[in-house]
């Protein structure tokens, strides 16, 4: 079986927004909490919570940036078609 890791995110559509977000993440604010107040993906209501996966089952940007993370860190902002993520690896 491939490894398996476990993440959580938060999508919005605008890049400057997600930068904002982001800095509130850095600067101590729940990445659980600002996800589930401004996530576009259905995962927001769960704190972002995308559960486990494995390679080749998310997009080939989102999946690299969330595999090269260590547990408990947060990505920068990744762009995919769906639009613009922060990622945390939580396990």
């Amino acid at each position: 079986m491939s490894e398996q890791i476990t993440a959580s995110h938060i999508l919005v559509e605008d890049e400057n927004f997600a930068k904002e977000l982001l800095e509130k993440i850095n600067n101590g604010e729940s990445f659980e909490a600002l996800a589930k107040k401004h996530s576009t993906c259905p995962s927001g209501k769960n704190g972002g919570d995308l559960g486990s996966f494995g390679k080749g089952q998310m997009v080939p940007d989102f999946e690299k940036a969330a595999f090269n993370l260590e547990v408990g860190a947060v990505s920068g902002i990744v762009p995919t078609r769906f639009g613009f993520h922060i990622i945390k690896r939580t396990a």
